[in-house]
């Protein structure tokens, strides 16, 4: 080679400046390294040093940049000027929008605070939007979880203390067998595909339970094509599988779970079905070493799954023998369920044997000693290295709550949960439904609510009626409709605020909720809710406040538009007392911070909210003279104190002396500055000593206190006998003084079983399953999250619209042919959409993916734009009441035990129709209150 080529410069700078902050592209949350250059961003990449990603960064994260410049982004507040629907807006000033919304919310807490309906949706500042609402005394608050994985939320609480995501997590570097069910790709995307690849590094074998093969399933070793809403039947055959072959670890069953826990036998008592207690409450077990009844909890007690309790002549068994006899009944061998499932009965076996095979043949040891709560010391830990991962494809269906709990149930009889290798919970959890609080709905003009809104019940008198027995809240959460409604239901606020059932509200207020498209079951009905008058002209919703950093579907209904940050230039916080960041063997937090100023004048809806709050002199938002307590969110995020040494943040607190600790501690002034200058995260790693069986785990409990997770040791073991449900379905069957209505009875006994059951979905009873006899889903991609992903100039290069999927029975029997189209109908309209062609699909299931498609004229899209033609939604398809039954009452399409929005039970039928180039229905296109974006996106950072 010549020695005089040119020199060539292989690494050019991009940038002049790396400011690391915390991304947004999805709930993953990942921690990002922002390349700044002239002041601008530039570029974006993973931050190697972050816990959650360790560098990975997917093509959202990537396409951070153009969400940041999207053309879509609001300038200024809003107010309308024409009618709700039109989109005439006029620009108008920080004070006037404040002044304005001030005007019309405190009447409202001086009078009727309930006349509030305060709803919010993918924001991550829960416990800080929840505290607002708390002060300003409306009942009538939740975030989005109730139409998106409540079922699995909720039943993991009440069975063991967590679920997965933001719960657990399998232990990907020890296990070696992954069971996931009805997981899409959007959501903790990178650590799942990081542990999916350490996992198959090391041999382990992943398998995939979807009626849909893409992402995660289509890298699976082994995929089960199964039945749309007959997980839950799959998982229990399995478990009878596993029981009838004594392939259950008896022992962790025993100690950690109340399977060993008596339960009251006696038909005449009001307590059958119940725990058997002792004097102080506590549940009661035989004690193996004496054969007399103890405490579960009682020091050196060794509990007992086989002896029964004789007692004034009656028989009290441990729940294990109420389990051994549901679920080794013939009802849920594999030839009685296979069909149903869409699967063979020798597949159901083999899963269940391999199951067996790496949990009992495979079984590992960690030489770690420990000590358990009544004080055994234990040499090493166990682990049964089967480890499971489950998401709303399971969670959204009206049998979702069983389904969940019956996963959860399949881990625990395998003893593969907290265990080496197996489902391991994520500080700050594993926390039980006894040391969450209760929800709250006392309401009182001029006054804070009693307490938080929502947490979980343990029987009927925990439920939130009045005096009348009818709901506190508009969205009949806590209800004897929803008795278990752990995070509300925004999926019904609007339905419920037009009908003015329970009663009528005055002003809807929402976060980031694009109510008025893909986040609304009956999409057409709700914009006819929203814009409807009454019979004296005025609007049936009286006014509507909505927030938002983009011209979505949404803005147009809205009154007053508060316009939000991206988040690349506001302060947030992802906070251990909310939506948790950590992963198993550490506990971790993070911040956003302004890397760049806003260009338009918008503010951070947090920060709008401490002055809103302080205007309307809201508890907790002012001092004791009245003045504003918090300048903005960041201020709120140092100096607020939720008890005690705990705040938002756990990391870079003050100890004695001065010193820096994490956990519990004093307000730090510099707190923000210390994670800013620490990549925007604070993390402590779990001590090896705790590392498993956290629950049982004395050492465990004491550093949980230490951090401020509780603050009292408070051990608990598995509740696969859950009792809160057990009271439900006694009152029920008339025993106690709090009762439901007659019309419930029958559904809160069939469905409230203290076991985990399952039901066929509400919908297949519903509708004539020969008449529609296809199953139809969404699910979304790995490259987009939501609405405002879809409008991202990089990420519609991936998914520009979303044809219907179709497998090859159904294809084949229509006729259909590449760029072919099909009218889709269900029992509440049709829809008129492009399809394709997947063979990898359930034979009897076809799909699309979710929140594609736009409305024209919404996020400054072209009205030509491939995303508002051959984009679609199956929200059109779904109503939030199913059809009509004849016995004249509307029965919720939703869990019946949670209330959650059981997305997933829709059945349709499908014929070929002629080609078109718009799918239907079309709305007439909404006028914007930002111009529509150029054709080209262009844009040069420094010189």
């Amino acid at each position: 080679m010549s020695l005089d080529q040119p020199a060539i410069d292989l690494s050019p700078r991009v940038s002049d400046e790396v400011r690391k902050t915390t991304c947004y592209m999805c709930a993953c949350r990942c921690g990002i390294n922002v390349h700044m250059k002239d002041g601008k961003v530039a570029y974006i990449e993973g931050n190697k040093d972050h816990p959650v990603n360790k560098g990975v960064l997917c093509a959202k994260g990537s396409a951070g940049i153009m969400q940041h410049n999207a053309p879509s982004r609001l300038r200024a507040p809003l107010k309308r000027v024409g009618e709700r629907g039109s989109g005439e807006y006029e620009e108008i000033s920080w004070e006037e929008a404040l002044t304005l919304a001030t005007e019309w919310l405190a009447p409202i807490r001086a009078n009727a605070p309930e006349k509030l309906a305060f709803f919010t949706g993918r924001d991550q500042s829960q416990s800080f939007t929840s505290l607002w609402a708390q002060g300003f005394g409306t009942p009538n608050y939740a975030a989005h979880g109730g139409f998106c994985s409540v079922n699995m939320a909720a039943a993991g609480i009440y069975t063991m203390g967590g679920a997965f995501w933001e719960f657990g997590q399998p232990d990907w570097d020890r296990t070696k067998m992954v069971m996931i069910f009805g997981v899409a790709e959007d959501h903790d995307s990178n650590p799942i595909k990081m542990g999916i690849g350490r996992a198959k590094a090391r041999g382990a074998k992943i398998v995939g339970v979807n009626p849909i093969r893409t992402g995660y399933n289509a890298v699976a070793d082994d995929w089960v094509g199964i039945t749309p809403g007959t997980d839950g039947l799959f998982i229990l055959s399995m478990i009878h599988c596993l029981m009838k072959a004594g392939k259950i670890d008896l022992d962790y069953l025993a100690r950690f779970t109340n399977a060993s826990v008596l339960i009251n036998e006696d038909p005449k008592s009001d307590q059958r079905g119940q725990f058997l207690r002792d004097d102080q409450g506590q549940p009661l077990v035989i004690d193996r070493a004496t054969g007399k009844l103890a405490p579960w909890n009682g020091v050196g007690v060794e509990p007992d799954l086989s002896k029964t309790h004789r007692a004034k002549g009656i028989t009290h068994r441990p729940a294990f023998h109420l389990m051994a006899e549901k679920y080794m009944s013939d009802d849920y061998a594999p030839e009685a369920v296979a069909d149903r499932c869409g699967l063979t009965p020798a597949r159901i076996r083999q899963m269940a044997a391999e199951l067996a095979r790496v949990a009992f043949d495979e079984a590992i040891t960690v030489d770690q000693p420990w000590t358990d709560f009544r004080g055994k010391h234990h040499d090493r830990m166990i682990g049964r290295p089967v480890s499971f991962h489950a998401m709303r494809g399971i969670s959204a269906h009206s049998n979702g709550f069983q389904t969940c709990r019956a996963l959860h149930v399949l881990q625990i009889i395998l003893g593969s949960v907290e265990t080496p290798g197996g489902m391991r919970f994520k500080p700050p959890y594993p926390k039980p439904a006894t040391a969450h609080p209760k929800p709250h709905g006392k309401v009182t003009p001029g006054q804070a609510l009693d307490g938080p809104h929502l947490g979980y019940v343990h029987g009927p008198e925990d439920l939130l009626l009045d005096e009348n027995d009818q709901p506190k809240r508009i969205d009949k959460a806590y209800s004897w409709e929803n008795p278990m409604s752990a995070h509300g239901l925004m999926h019904m606020v609007i339905s419920n605020a037009h009908a003015g059932t329970p009663y009528k509200i005055d002003t809807l207020f929402m976060y980031m909720a694009n109510m008025s498209w893909n986040s609304s079951m009956n999409t057409g009905g709700v914009m006819k809710m929203l814009t409807d008058k009454d019979e004296d002209g005025e609007y049936v919703i009286p006014r509507i406040i909505y927030s938002d950093a983009y011209s979505s579907e949404m803005i147009a209904y809205a009154d007053l538009i508060l316009p939000d940050t991206t988040y690349l230039e506001r302060h947030d916080c992802i906070s251990l007392l909310d939506r948790p960041i950590c992963e198993a063997d550490a506990v971790a937090d993070a911040i956003r911070w302004p890397v760049v100023e806003p260009d338009r004048d918008v503010r951070g809806f947090q920060s709008v909210l401490c002055e809103l709050g302080a205007r309307l002199g809201l508890p907790g938002f002012v001092n004791e003279d009245g003045s504003q307590k918090y300048a903005d969110y960041a201020d709120y995020i140092t100096h607020h104190i939720r008890r005690p040494g705990i705040g938002p943040l756990a990391g870079f607190r003050l100890g004695e002396n001065g010193k820096m600790q994490g956990g519990r501690g004093d307000v730090n002034e510099a707190q923000l500055d210390n994670y800013i200058s620490n990549g925007g995260f604070w993390m402590e790693h779990v001590p090896a000593e705790c590392s498993y069986y956290k629950p049982f785990n004395a050492a465990y409990q004491d550093w949980a206190v230490k951090l401020g997770f509780y603050d009292v040791v408070q051990p608990y073991i598995f509740q696969i006998y859950c009792e809160p449900l057990r009271k439900f379905q006694a009152a029920a069957e008339g025993i106690g003084t709090r009762q439901p209505p007659e019309h419930l009875r029958d559904q809160i006994k069939a469905t409230m079983d203290p076991l985990p059951i399952w039901y066929a979905p509400f919908e297949d009873s519903s509708v004539d399953p020969d008449e529609y006899p296809i199953h139809a889903l969404t699910q979304r991609p790995m490259a987009m999250y939501h609405s405002w992903g879809t409008q991202n100039a990089w990420l519609r290069q991936i998914h520009g619209h979303n044809p219907l999927y179709l497998p090859t029975a159904i294809w084949e029997q229509h006729g259909f042919a590449e760029g072919d189209w099909a009218k889709v109908t269900s029992a509440h309209g049709s829809i008129v959409v492009p399809v394709a062609h997947q063979a990898s699909l359930n034979a009897h299931t076809i799909w699309t993916w979710n929140a594609i498609g736009k409305r024209k004229g919404a996020w400054a899209l072209d009205t030509d734009a491939s995303e508002a033609n051959k984009g679609f939604l199956l929200n059109h398809l779904i109503h939030e009441l199913l059809p009509p039954k004849g016995d004249g009452l509307r029965w919720a399409n939703s869990d019946p035990i949670t209330g959650q929005a059981a997305w997933f039970d829709l059945r349709v039928k499908i014929e070929k129709t002629r080609e078109t180039n718009e799918a239907k229905p079309a709305m007439p296109p909404l006028k914007s209150p930002v111009p529509q974006g150029p054709e080209t996106l262009v844009w040069k950072v420094g010189t």
